[in-house]
């Protein structure tokens, strides 16, 4: 089985690739840093030999380039899960932020999963078969200081999500919404946050993990996870 995942080289994304990696499935993931996906990509390859890992550097803001990593995924085969992770967050204010800032997060966090969705589509609807994760957060779900246009970009994802779902569901593929709260990665490195106030990446990926191998007429729709002491 062959598992599609964006924003592959670190924090969730990584945990993810490392979750199915362990499985032996076959990964095929990109991220935007070419160096620091070809240092994952080794990493998985060599704790893990018997995965097989196809690794491509895209910038997934770009329609022209989630077109192109698209069909490079198909080159390998239809895919059975579609994991659309990449993205990032800025920090601001709907009023003050920076000219264009919501154009740029919506590039990032929303049109590289329907791009990249719409390209791998036709292969998974004639399969039959598939799963699609959308890599969303709890800033999905929940207005909060200072998140300006990131929110936006993620209310508009989980948008994309549950559209996505009421269109694939009588076609054998499901669609599941992720909604993260707080979790380790490098952006909270040097934030003062301890490590025990917030989840691990590897929490998420467990999640992942288990609801893509639940029988074929269950589907978990959303996984809503925070901190146990609630967000920050």
């Amino acid at each position: 089985m062959q598992v599609v995942i964006t924003g592959a080289s670190q924090g969730i994304g990584y945990s993810i690739a490392e979750a199915f990696a362990h499985a032996g499935y076959t990964l095929i993931i990109c991220s935007k840093t070419e160096q620091r996906l070809q240092a994952a990509t080794v990493q998985l390859q060599t704790k893990y030999p018997n995965a097989t890992i196809h690794s491509k550097a895209a910038d997934l803001s770009s329609l022209e380039e989630c077109q192109a990593f698209g069909h490079w995924c198909l080159g390998f085969g239809t895919p059975s899960i579609l994991i659309n992770n990449a993205g990032f967050f800025l920090p601001g204010n709907i009023m003050d932020e920076e000219e264009g800032q919501l154009a740029t997060q919506i590039a990032a966090n929303l049109y590289s999963a329907y791009h990249t969705t719409r390209v791998l589509l036709p292969a998974m609807i004639q399969e039959g078969a598939g799963h699609i994760f959308n890599i969303c957060s709890i800033a999905s779900l929940q207005a909060y200081p200072h998140g300006g246009s990131y929110s936006i970009s993620k209310f508009a994802l989980d948008g994309f999500s549950k559209n996505l779902r009421l269109e694939l569901k009588d076609k054998g593929i499901k669609v599941t919404g992720v909604y993260p709260g707080a979790t380790y990665t490098n952006s909270w490195a040097g934030s003062g946050v301890s490590t025990s106030r917030i989840m691990e990446a590897e929490d998420i990926a467990k999640m992942i993990y288990a609801a893509a191998h639940l029988s074929p007429q269950a589907v978990v729709e959303d996984i809503v996870m925070r901190p146990q002491l609630g967000d920050l």
